[in-house]
């Protein structure tokens, strides 16, 4: 067993890292994949905050949910291990490891990227989001150049290859998309599919803007958990949608299709 490394990053804040990331989790452990997560952000801990509210659900609802083995990467975790030594200690016991980074430029963001096997980067569906991976003039719409982040991802990938290891799969995700055909949803479509070719990006899917992913994170439940009997929530038409954009994400994501076995096993 070798370990899918599988990395959200992108050095803006509010994009969708960590909600993204959980139902992503979530997804593997529900397929019967064996799960370790990370939260490299120390100061913000949204993806550790939003584990932290489901193990709270899980006891005071007597729920079964699925959790993954995280590990929150403070100061003082950094001061005895190294990333890279955690996730080799890792890939041989779980089958998929799932980061998620700050929203800045950092060091151990950087650190990770290198690591990624999948990068995935959620932005929101807005010009002042795509400023994120290249620099577009004002008046006429036309790429000027890769963003500071796109250059950093192109370095990670220039040192993956000095250690001789496969190229990274960077996805880019339209995530908090708008339902109705916007101009501005349009002019990101031709950017994006332009910048896709430029810059060796493979653009994959949607994630509509949904309040409800808003409200999951505070009981630390995710879309893909409507099924079980502790969870009480509505089942619509929007969910359902919801549910089908994630499913095609994920798959895309872990390179095949997965059964998302509503029958949960927690792990420890």
């Amino acid at each position: 067993m070798t370990a899918k490394i599988i990395v959200f990053a992108n050095e803006k804040g509010g994009t969708g890292k960590s909600t993204l990331a959980m139902h992503t989790i979530v997804a593997l452990l529900r397929s019967g994949k064996k799960v370790a997560s990370f939260d490299l952000d120390p100061d913000q801990q949204s993806l550790t905050r939003y584990i932290e509210n489901r193990k709270t659900f899980i006891k005071e609802k007597g729920a079964q949910l699925p959790l993954p083995v995280h590990t929150c990467w403070t100061k003082d975790v950094a001061n005895i291990y190294t990333l890279r030594g955690q996730l080799d200690k890792l890939k041989d016991e779980v089958d998929a490891i799932v980061l998620d980074t700050p929203g800045s430029h950092t060091p151990l963001g950087m650190e990770a990227m290198t690591l990624a096997d999948v990068l995935v980067t959620p932005m929101n569906d807005s010009l002042v989001d795509l400023d994120i991976l290249a620099l577009v003039d004002g008046e006429t719409l036309k790429i000027q150049g890769p963003s500071h982040f796109a250059q950093t991802v192109w370095s990670t990938r220039q040192q993956r290859m000095l250690e001789r290891k496969p190229s990274i799969n960077w996805l880019v995700v339209r995530n908090r998309m708008l339902f109705n055909k916007s101009k501005n949803s349009q002019t990101m479509s031709i950017l994006l599919n332009a910048l896709a070719r430029r810059i060796h990006f493979e653009l994959v899917g949607v994630v509509s803007e949904r309040v409800v992913f808003r409200e999951l994170f505070l009981k630390g439940l995710t879309m893909l958990d409507f099924k079980e009997s502790a969870v009480k929530l509505q089942n619509t038409v929007s969910s359902n949608t919801a549910r089908q954009e994630l499913g095609a994400l994920v798959n895309k994501i872990w390179g095949a299709d997965l059964n998302l076995n509503p029958i949960s096993a927690i792990q420890k």
